[in-house]
């Protein structure tokens, strides 16, 4: 007969063997988890490192807590929490030690410090911690965080100022939104419209403590033109602001806010996709202007903590980089920010018609004109160049990962210890083809050049036609894709001017341009036979989706800048002949994936964001919460190209009596020269 002592055993064994099998098959989830999200995978053997499972920032869990859990079982040389996931790495001195922790842990219930909510840890073996190495992130253009710019008896007399309870009836307009607590001061903002009532300023202006942080402001150069509007938000841990740009046609370019009470982390975001986490410490300033102020999103995620820097417990000036092995949890307090913008007066003509509330639905009515001098030339490329770029850099990075063949080969030919600069380089992506040479990339654009150092590759940011770099220091040089985007004959024979400059007697250049001719011995372009294939695919010298025009002109007629560049040919004739003489000099917009009909032209980028959820409306956070806009289509970007003929650019190179053409040839739409240097 089964005793009740025996009974009680049984079903304590049952309930043991039911706890390590719910155990086990927490862990077979958390190895496919990992799989899934790192590709990383658990082995079945003792190591140094593990992965615990519930321990991550993503489910509250602080540095501090997991720290002090798992040096209790040995010497801890590295902790790594990714930011946002629910798993942490860690790994141990020894093997043994990491055992003891492993035998401990797994399946061990602990209490969240900072959330007070029971979780159960699961543990497996991973063969080594993986870290990639943190690149700094810089601050978006135009954006300037001021630390200390108050005192704290400043900081308490600028929040006693603001009476939440006594003027509910009075003249201040006031709300409370579902995210915050806002009061308005000089003008109200109104939500729904996102704008302000210019005719009907509120009584009693901004308060006489804010106009005396104004004026100190303006003395010590961090704004230029008073504000006469202020917005004050209160926040309580948890809540937030939904991502936005401040409208257009409401507010000047400069936009100031002050962080009281507490400190926050600030999101902003790009329309390629691209974001930054900012810290704001307590008692800083924000100022947003240019291209931080027009273009960029800006917004708090509510939630109760942040993901902040360990380090000085993140409390500093700057980005939030992720680096997972010193990031930690923030737990936020109340803060209240004093935002002050000054109201706009007349349309706002930005340069960023494609986020721009005045100019929407009538910007870029009028293409630019063909450029007749010097300085209309380096407007025209400033704006529908060099600009264009800055705004897709990550979007056009994200579309050039794979190298072209016979620039690979060209580079491989090299000798080894060659000296090399890549004038154009983009993102790099030439850059580290060869490791035998010694390369070095320059770009006009700062943001690509910026990509290129977080690939740990050698770059900076310089324009084609001078380069500083000493003369005849180089073997080789490159310009892919560069050339064509100098909108004169007489710039562009300068650029090939300047990359004769870099070389060594004997040296050689290797130089792509886009080709007019994208059908060439019966054979279509690579361009041209995407035509019907994936939007997402991007030509390497071309641009994502087909585009109207941008006014009635057609785009098929001659440019007048095809005649000038004719006579730097021998024939001095178009082979096609379908380039018309100009009636009107403006530059026409090509339709993407087609056959170009003239020579000088703009190509349309449509910007797309960066990882996509499936049904998201990419580019909807360019635009004020809310707004009609913010449910279009994504910005398109205009980039102005000169597409060369057959012996065009051979022609160019032979007009200059420091080099000799080795070769010329074509590549996939591309006409293609090898200098050397006499």
């Amino acid at each position: 007969q089964i005793t009740s002592a025996e009974v009680k055993t049984s079903k304590n064994h049952l309930t043991v063997y039911k706890m390590k099998k719910k155990v086990l098959r927490k862990q077979v989830r958390a190895q496919h988890t990992l799989m899934r999200h790192e590709g990383i995978e658990c082995v079945s053997h003792g190591t140094q490192s593990l992965v615990i499972a519930n321990a991550g920032l993503g489910n509250g869990m602080s540095r501090h807590q997991l720290l002090r859990i798992v040096e209790e079982y040995g010497l801890v040389e590295t902790l790594l929490m990714p930011p946002n996931k629910p798993y942490s790495f860690v790994k141990y001195g020894t093997t043994e030690e990491a055992k003891k922790a492993f035998d401990a842990l797994n399946g061990k219930e602990v209490t969240l410090e900072d959330f007070g909510q029971n979780i159960v840890l699961y543990i497996n073996f991973v063969e080594k911690v993986f870290c990639k190495n943190a690149v700094p992130t810089s601050l978006p253009p135009g954006l300037m965080v001021i630390e200390n710019i108050i005192s704290s008896e400043e900081e308490r007399r600028m929040l006693e100022s603001i009476d939440w309870v006594g003027d509910e009836d009075t003249q201040n307009a006031q709300k409370t939104l579902r995210h915050r607590r806002v009061k308005h001061f000089g003008y109200e903002f109104c939500y729904d419209n996102n704008n302000v009532d210019k005719d009907k300023p509120l009584p009693g202006g901004l308060p006489e403590i804010c106009n005396l942080f104004l004026e100190k402001c303006l003395k010590q150069g961090y704004i230029k033109h008073k504000p006469d509007q202020l917005t004050v938000n209160q926040y309580e841990p948890g809540q937030g602001i939904p991502p936005h740009i401040d409208t257009h046609s409401a507010f000047e370019d400069e936009i100031i806010s002050l962080s009281l009470g507490a400190e926050i982390v600030m999101d902003f975001k790009h329309p390629d996709g691209h974001t930054v986490a900012i810290m704001l410490p307590r008692c800083s300033l924000l100022v947003m202007a240019g291209e931080s102020r027009y273009l960029w999103t800006h917004g708090i995620t509510p939630r109760k903590y942040d993901v902040i820097q360990a380090s000085e417990l993140g409390r500093k000036v700057g980005t939030i980089t992720a680096d997972v092995g010193d990031l930690t949890l923030n737990r936020r307090e109340t803060r209240t920010s004093f935002t002050f913008r000054k109201v706009r007066r007349s349309p706002c003509n930005c340069i960023y018609p494609s986020v721009c509330d005045s100019q929407k639905g009538h910007q870029r009515q009028l293409q630019p004109s063909f450029p007749h001098n010097e300085m209309e030339a380096s407007k025209l490329e400033q704006e529908y160049v060099h600009q264009v770029y800055e705004e897709i850099a990550r979007h056009f990075s994200s579309t050039r990962h794979s190298p072209w063949p016979q620039i690979v080969e060209f580079l491989k030919s090299l000798p080894k210890g060659s000296i090399v600069a890549d004038v154009g380089c983009g993102n790099g992506k030439y850059l580290g083809i060869n490791e035998d040479l010694y390369m070095v990339g320059c770009d006009r654009s700062k943001n690509l050049v910026g990509i290129c150092g977080e690939k740990n590759l050698e770059a900076f940011v310089c324009d084609a036609l001078s380069v500083p770099i000493r003369s005849g220091s180089c073997d080789a040089c490159i310009s892919i894709a560069v050339i064509h985007h100098f909108s004169t004959v007489e710039r562009r024979l300068a650029s090939i001017r300047e990359l004769a400059r870099l070389l060594r007697p004997g040296g050689t250049a290797l130089i792509y341009v886009w080709a007019k001719e994208q059908e060439y011995k019966n054979q279509k372009s690579k361009y041209l036979k995407e035509k019907n294939g994936s939007r997402d695919k991007e030509e390497e010298v071309g641009a994502a989706a087909a585009q109207r025009p941008l006014s009635d002109q057609k785009p098929d007629s001659g440019s007048r800048d095809s005649t000038r560049s004719d006579r730097l040919l021998n024939d001095g004739k178009d082979e096609d002949g379908d380039a018309e003489p100009l009636t009107d000099s403006r530059l026409p917009v090509h339709t993407n994936r087609t056959s170009f009909h003239c020579q000088d032209l703009l190509v349309p980028w449509h910007l797309k964001g960066g990882a996509k959820k499936k049904g998201e409306n990419v580019g909807a956070a360019s635009f004020p919460a809310g707004s009609k806009e913010s449910q279009e289509l994504s910005p398109v970007f205009h980039r102005y190209y000169h597409v060369f003929c057959e012996g065009e650019l051979e022609a160019a190179c032979r007009s200059l009596d420091c080099v000799r053409v080795q070769k010329s040839y074509y590549d996939q739409g591309n006409w293609c020269v090898v200098l050397e240097k006499l």
